[in-house]
C-alpha cells in the first residue's frame, strides 16, 4: 500500500483531536476561570532511502534521502494566560490579579483542589458560623483553615490581601480570616478534573500556599470575576485551519486510492 494513504489517515485522526479541543474551548467561552487548550503536532518518523555522505577529494557531500511517514500529536497544552476581569459588585465574587489559585477542600478535609473561578457563597453553616464555599460546596481555605462568618454578621468584605472582614451585631468591624492562594512551579503541568478545578501532578510541582501578593502570587479583586481566556476569533481561525487540513488529507487518501485502482486495473 502507498505510504501517503497511511499518512493521510493518521493526520485525519489528529486533526479530529484538534477540532475536539477547539470545540471544548468554544463551549467554555463564558466559563469563569477557564483556561483554554492548544493542540501541538509533530512529525512521526522518516524512512531512510539513502544516507548522507561527506565530501571527498573528488566529489562534494550528499544529503540524506528520507520520506516522512505522517504526523502525530505532540501535546495538548493548557494555556494559563489571565482572562479579562468582569466587575460584578458582589463581595463574594473574587478574581485573582496575577498568578495563583484558590485552595478548596472537601467536607472531610482530605482532598484539596485548586481553581481560578472565584464565584463563592456562604452556606447554611453549623448554627454559629456560615462558611465560604464554592458553587459545588467545597470549602475555601484561609490561614487557619475554613473561613467562618458568624450568623449574626451584617455584611462581609474582602481586601486585596485576602483579609475577610465582617460587621458584627454591634456594628464593629471584625476579621474572620485570610484567604490563601496556591502557586505552582509549572502551572501547565496541572491536571484538569472538571468543575473548574485543577489537581497537581508530578510535573506541576507541589502547591506553595501563602498570602495573596506574596512570593509571586497575585492579589485578590473583590466584586469581580475572571472570565475565560478563550479568544473566539482565534478559535474560529484555528477551526478553519483544522477543517482545511482534514479536507486536504481526505484528498490525499482519495488520490492514493485512485493510484491503487490504476495498479489493480493493469491486468485485465
Amino acid at each position: 500500500m502507498l505510504r501517503s494513504m497511511y499518512s493521510g489517515i493518521n493526520a485525519m485522526k489528529n486533526f479530529q483531536v484538534k477540532l475536539d479541543v477547539i470545540g471544548n474551548n468554544i463551549a467554555n467561552v463564558n466559563t469563569y476561570g477557564f483556561k483554554k487548550g492548544r493542540t501541538i503536532f509533530k512529525d512521526l518518523v522518516s524512512q531512510q532511502i539513502a544516507g548522507a555522505s561527506g565530501p571527498t577529494a573528488n566529489r562534494g557531500g550528499v544529503n540524506p534521502k528520507q520520506v516522512g511517514l505522517g504526523m502525530q500529536l505532540a501535546a495538548i497544552d493548557t494555556v494559563h494566560t489571565q482572562g479579562s476581569t468582569q466587575p460584578t459588585g458582589r463581595p463574594l465574587d473574587l478574581a485573582i490579579s496575577g498568578d495563583g489559585f484558590f485552595v478548596l477542600e472537601d467536607a472531610n478535609g482530605t482532598n484539596r483542589l485548586y481553581t481560578r473561578a472565584g464565584n463563592f457563597y456562604l452556606d447554611a453553616g453549623d448554627g454559629t458560623n456560615r462558611y465560604i464555599v464554592s458553587a459545588d460546596g467545597r470549602y475555601l481555605l484561609g490561614t487557619s483553615g475554613r473561613i467562618g462568618i458568624p450568623v449574626t454578621a451584617q455584611s462581609v468584605s474582602i481586601g486585596t490581601d485576602g483579609t475577610v472582614s465582617y460587621v458584627d451585631a454591634n456594628g464593629q468591624l471584625q476579621t474572620a480570616g485570610k484567604i490563601q492562594l496556591a502557586k505552582f512551579s509549572n502551572n501547565e503541568g496541572l491536571e484538569k478534573v472538571g468543575d473548574n478545578l485543577f489537581r497537581p501532578t508530578a510535573n506541576s510541582g507541589a502547591a506553595n500556599i501563602g498570602d495573596p501578593g506574596a512570593n509571586g502570587t497575585g492579589t485578590i479583586v473583590s466584586g469581580a470575576l475572571e472570565m475565560s481566556n478563550v479568544d473566539l476569533a482565534e478559535e474560529f481561525t484555528e477551526m478553519i485551519v483544522a477543517q482545511r487540513g482534514f479536507q486536504a488529507n481526505t484528498r490525499i487518501i482519495t488520490t492514493s486510492d485512485e493510484i491503487l485502482q490504476e495498479l489493480v486495473n493493469l491486468k485485465k
